[in-house]
């Protein structure tokens, strides 16, 4: 991956334009901010009356510069800006950052503005950043346009939408001493350069291992995504996105529409794209550098975890956290098993976790002694070392700090030996205590809180998840010679400017491709009933409404269930009666009849094509309340087979399908080919705005289609 920013994120050289010899302006900050950060390249200050600003010679214009700068800091009012950055376009200027507010965030005539802002950099194809922007920096080139202070270069990449966030995580990496940055990007309105552009920076620049951001919103989702998967192949990625309630879509057309433009589904989607989601700001650089650590020894073979604790409470906290985050304890291996008992007191817990009971105490030592095997047994990809570790010297006695060191420099060679993680969790991390910071310098992690341990190490095992998965080639999208008659369907429904397909319709397209439904029978009078026979007198019918203007049946009363065959007559002038009270402006194509099917378990298939994300299909529990369960996952699209795999697995009611309390199995297999047709369908058929099928009716060794939904784009937005 390569990016076409690093010569504006690393300027050889920098104009301000609205440079001060008032230090109360922005234009006198910057010059001193730079000098105070030691930035290797040129500065220009310009303004058109003074001749010299902070030791350096300040020039007029852009036009007068002795040499063309990467990139110009404009720190003029807004009204300014768009004719600044014609000049800085005809002088070959490659970048400039707008600090002013005044732009799109204040309304009609800021957002004009800013269009005209914009129109004046495409013309040259000079980029921008910001406006509205609390600035950025490069550590490594002293480039330093924020002002923050003491700015430690390290290799965290920094990009936020809030530049108070942004200024707590850089005062928290100060506090820390362990912690330095590469760039930071202060996004602000994002008129031009957007947030997967400067992931695409981060991604190709080799000052930066791990990337933090902070997230509001996104102009462009699906390029987000896309390169958010690019870059989470290689480097970790971690987030904190603001606004969990749900949003979006209040007026519903379908229970899909209703159930997208959640946190929820943005949780899901950057999930699958690789990316690690904190859902505590406090987490956010604990988290980073956890992975930054850790990164060289990903991906794990397995992600079987092993607890050592020298408490039983402290053990078990961390159990209960590592599994309520979905990691697998490791099983340990009798050998392990006796090997601990060897080493340590009668009662101490030599299955996983184990606690040491007492047996650290003396001689911190065993606690290297005690990883080692831990390390080594095959069913343990990574160790989590949680208590009192750092601190022995100052709980019971001053003579075993000797010790407590050479089991910190034991530790992490054990770790770089076995090629397995290593975290260490101690009460004492607060204190900086020697073996605590030796082991920090060597490469372990070492965290204060024993839940914010175990995220940590959850985000080490989904990030490893990730990596695998998105190293591995894309499946090859299968063939579709079916497209062309669900592509009549569409054509024809737009045609009769429907923009829904007839039920009847949307399950001929799914069973076009292969897909598994009832069969429908179409009544458009009386006479279309099936006649009453012997062989049929068993069957119970269901019976629904076929109206371009109701989508949702059941509250119009247009549907009736179970109906014995004898009643198909009566049950068919109530259906239309109900339906014309409820609704008389309703046009009615007819109705549909399908036999009842057997029973299984409910579950719901849907598409959107979200105004963020692009499509994305959801899965969870079906039937009437799914809307209230709200027991769904995301995905974007297209989806692979691994990917449906993991959707069943990840709903709460997923113990339904996998058999719980005695039930059969589901037929999951087949369950997740369809989720892959779906997405297939509506890959091909980018016309579809939602796709609903629900219920979705699951069975031991098959499954059915029994109501299917089909919205359709307006053709100016197909």
């Amino acid at each position: 991956m390569n990016s076409s920013l690093t010569s504006i994120l690393a300027p050889r050289a920098i104009a301000i334009i609205g440079a001060s010899n008032d230090v109360t302006k922005r234009g006198n900050l910057a010059i001193r901010y730079l000098q105070e950060s030691r930035y290797r390249g040129a500065i220009y200050p310009v303004h058109p009356r003074e001749t010299r600003i902070l030791d350096l010679d300040c020039f007029p214009s852009v036009e007068q510069l002795p040499a063309t700068p990467d990139l110009a800091l404009i720190c003029t009012p807004a009204p300014t800006v768009p004719d600044i950055i014609d000049h800085c376009g005809a002088r070959g200027i490659k970048g400039v950052v707008v600090l002013a507010t005044g732009f799109s965030e204040t309304g009609e005539a800021g957002r004009a503005l800013e269009e005209r802002m914009v129109r004046s950099a495409r013309k040259s194809g000079l980029r921008i950043i910001g406006p509205n922007t609390s600035g950025i920096f490069n550590a490594h080139c002293g480039m330093n346009l924020v002002g923050y202070r003491d700015l430690r270069p390290g290799s965290i990449g920094l990009l936020s939408q809030s530049g108070n966030t942004a200024l707590s995580i850089v005062t928290e990496a100060a506090h820390n001493r362990q912690l330095g940055f590469s760039t930071y990007i202060g996004v602000g309105n994002e008129a031009d350069l957007q947030f997967h552009e400067y992931l695409a920076y981060f991604g190709a620049d080799p000052h930066t291992d791990v990337i933090v951001g902070y997230l509001e919103g996104l102009k462009n989702g699906r390029d987000f995504l896309a390169t958010a998967a690019q870059v989470c192949a290689e480097k970790p990625l971690v987030l904190y996105k603001s606004g969990r309630t749900a949003s979006g879509q209040q007026a519903a057309r379908s229970h899909t529409g209703a159930l997208t433009g959640s946190y929820a589904m943005a949780k899901d989607l950057m999930r699958q794209a690789g990316i690690t989601l904190v859902e505590r700001a406090d987490e956010i650089l604990p988290t980073a550098e956890t992975l930054s650590l850790l990164a060289p020894l990903l991906p794990l073979k397995n992600n079987r975890v092993a607890i050592l604790a020298d408490g039983g409470g402290h053990g078990a906290i961390a159990a209960d956290s590592l599994v309520g985050a979905g990691i697998s304890l490791s099983a340990l291996s009798p050998e392990t098993q006796a090997s601990l008992q060897r080493l340590l007191p009668p009662g101490a817990a030599v299955a996983n976790p184990v606690d040491v009971a007492g047996g650290t105490d003396h001689d911190p030592r065993v606690f290297a002694q005690c990883a080692e095997w831990l390390l080594k047994d095959a069913n343990v990809d990574a160790l989590l070392i949680v208590g009192l570790f750092g601190g022995y010297a100052l709980r019971f006695n001053e003579g075993l700090l000797a010790r407590e060191l050479e089991c910190a420099e034991q530790l992490p060679q054990l770790s770089a030996r076995t090629g397995k993680p290593l975290l260490l969790q101690s009460l004492y991390q607060p204190m900086a205590t020697e073996p605590l910071v030796n082991l920090r310098r060597a490469g372990v992690p070492v965290l204060q809180s024993i839940d914010t341990a175990t995220r940590c190490l959850a985000s080490v095992v989904h990030t490893s998840d990730a990596r695998r998965r998105l190293r591995q080639p894309p499946a090859a999208q299968p063939s579709a010679p079916y497209a062309e008659a669900t592509g009549r369907l569409i054509a024809n429904a737009l045609k009769e400017n429907r923009h829904c397909l007839y039920e009847y319709e949307a399950l001929a397209a799914l069973a076009s491709y292969q897909a598994v439904t009832v069969t429908p029978i179409v009544i458009h009078g009386p006479e279309d009933l099936p006649p009453l026979a012997r062989a049929d007198h068993r069957q119970r019918w269901a019976m629904k409404i076929i109206s371009k203007d109701i989508l949702h049946k059941t509250d119009a009363g247009g549907v009736l269930l179970d109906i014995e065959h004898a009643d198909l007559s009566t049950a068919y002038h109530t259906l239309l009666d109900t339906v014309k009270h409820r609704q008389p402006d309703a046009d009615i194509h007819g109705v549909l009849l399908a036999p009842m099917a057997e029973p299984g378990t409910e579950v719901i298939i849907g598409m959107t094509d979200d105004r963020q994300y692009g499509p994305v299909i959801l899965f969870g529990l079906g039937g009437i309340f799914v809307e209230v369960l709200n027991d769904v996952v995301f995905r974007s699209l297209p989806i692979s087979h691994g990917d449906a795999r993991a959707m069943l697995g990840e709903i709460a009611g997923s113990p339904l399908l996998y058999g719980a309390r005695g039930r059969a199995p589901m037929d999951t297999d087949a369950l997740a080919r369809l989720l892959v047709t779906v997405s297939n369908l509506c890959l091909n058929h980018p016309e579809i705005a939602e796709l609903d099928l629900n219920p979705v009716l699951v069975r031991e060794s098959d499954y059915c289609i029994l109501d299917a939904r089909i919205i359709l784009k307006a053709p100016r937005e197909a």
